[in-house]
């Protein structure tokens, strides 16, 4: 199990994967954009969508540093641009985690399967600290 700081940008995540990986020599980060995962031909991506990252990571002293534009559309403040990730093969443990955090707090995303992870959601706590669960059970995105 691993808790990953989740960097979160406006538009400018692949400058900024990219800036990191050379300022910690890190190996060329592979980036996902969110074109990359849209694969529903009926699906309503809009255009300015399609080229921004919605998953990159690098390694950092042996942590992973996981990257990802906004959405188009919702809202980003810089300083509020990180949330923690949780990744745990243990999905009691992420349901136990994730329903005493949003007591008082605000479900992002319920915890749902999605094309990377059988379980993921996303709460925002009572003191504001945004969390993502991800459940890992070997089929979770990871860059190649």
């Amino acid at each position: 199990m691993t808790v990953n700081p989740y960097l979160i940008f406006n538009g400018n995540a692949r400058e900024a994967v990219e800036f990191y990986g050379k300022a910690f020599q890190t190996e060329k980060p592979q980036i996902m954009t969110f074109g990359d995962a849209d694969n529903d031909p009926n699906s309503q991506l809009p255009e300015e969508a399609k080229d921004l990252v919605m998953h990159a990571n690098i390694k950092v002293s042996g942590s992973d540093i996981m990257f990802s534009d906004t959405f188009p559309g919702s809202p980003y403040t810089v300083g509020n641009n990180v949330t923690l990730a949780v990744v745990s093969d243990d999905e009691a443990y992420i349901r136990s985690a994730f329903s005493v955090l949003q007591d008082g707090g605000e479900v992002m995303m319920e915890l749902q399967k999605t094309f990377w992870s059988p379980c993921y959601g996303s709460v925002k706590d009572r003191f504001g600290v945004e969390w993502q669960f991800n459940l890992d059970d070997g089929t979770v995105f990871q860059p190649e």
